[in-house]
């Protein structure tokens, strides 16, 4: 039984080894495997939930290496389609010593935004707790765009919890306008909304977390929760009806060596966190946790932690 089910698309990347070279004089690269959607399943896979990826990619060496380290990480991949016609997307990534890596896509009419709306038709939704959505997707393409209106549609539809993370990439956008209107609009399909602040300066106009929780707790009707990312400080928490809401402290990191991966470890920890039958706001302290992890580490998704690294962290910032 799937517990946890995402669309987005697998992004292989090239992540340099060359301590501060930047994109263009790097030589020395390794590949590994990312993506947002896809980071989600790896972190909730690793603490031990069942997941399924819809997504697609080519029929070439880098989709056969996506879905072979797809299954290394135990996430599940009957949904993921072969598409001959077109090649699986991939990216450039420098080496920084700590903080934001420059990054390079080449995804523009990749096998993923390809994906057509009638293969969610084959999803087997039986026993799915959460439905994790993401801005990216639908962000690639027309056709991507459709596939994950379907998708989150089916998901209501069938009374699955929903979680909306904006997760902005303004250069897959025509234009910030588009990218805010169309985010806004597909946020309502989310019962639990995850703006991180800085997002929430974009899309609504202010960085107030009580600001950007209101526009999203109002803005859809299935909307009932929205959490507002706010990095080292943690995260602003507030329910519909609520006057207002509370900031759940986060955890400092020993150092920030790459924030990639960081506001996906949040996630995955808060979905997980609910999978467990925690509290909602136990459930955004192990989002807090599972993203100061990640922001220690170089890799995509490296820091997500076992159940046991997640148990000794906590054990050690908090002393419990």
């Amino acid at each position: 039984m799937t517990e946890l089910l995402t669309l987005g698309e697998p992004i292989v990347t090239f992540a340099s080894k060359d301590l501060g070279a930047g994109l263009v004089d790097s030589i020395d690269y390794y590949k590994l495997l990312g993506g947002a959607e896809l980071n989600v399943l790896i972190g909730a896979a690793r603490l031990g939930h069942s997941t399924e990826y819809i997504s697609q990619v080519g029929q070439d060496p880098l989709g056969d290496f996506a879905i072979k380290n797809i299954k290394n990480h135990q996430v599940g991949t009957t949904y993921i389609e072969s598409d001959p016609n077109n090649w699986t997307a991939f990216q450039l990534k420098e080496l920084v010593a700590e903080g934001d890596p420059q990054t390079f896509n080449f995804r523009k009419n990749s096998a993923a935004a390809h994906l057509k709306p009638a293969v969610i038709d084959e999803i087997d939704f039986s026993g799915v707790k959460i439905g994790h959505l993401s801005g990216i997707f639908p962000a690639i393409s027309r056709l991507a765009l459709a596939t994950f209106e379907e998708f989150a549609t089916k998901l209501l539809e069938h009374g699955i919890l929903t979680t909306f993370d904006p997760n902005l990439r303004p250069a897959l956008w025509d234009s910030e306008a588009q990218m805010i209107e169309t985010i806004n609009q597909l946020a309502r399909f989310g019962q639990i909304v995850l703006p991180g602040i800085n997002e929430g300066k974009i899309l609504v106009g202010s960085d107030d977390p009580e600001t950007i929780a209101d526009f999203y707790l109002h803005n859809g009707d299935q909307t009932r929760t929205v959490v507002v990312k706010l990095g080292e400080a943690g995260a602003y928490l507030k329910n519909k009806g609520d006057k207002q809401g509370k900031i759940i402290p986060g955890f400092r990191a020993a150092k920030v060596v790459d924030t990639v991966g960081a506001g996906d470890g949040f996630a995955l920890g808060l979905i997980t966190g609910l999978l467990d039958q925690l509290s909602l706001e136990a459930a955004v302290e192990r989002g807090n946790a599972v993203g100061a992890l990640q922001v220690q580490t170089p890799g995509d998704n490296d820091g997500y932690p076992t159940p046991t690294q997640l148990q000794e962290f906590l054990i050690a910032q908090k002393g419990v």
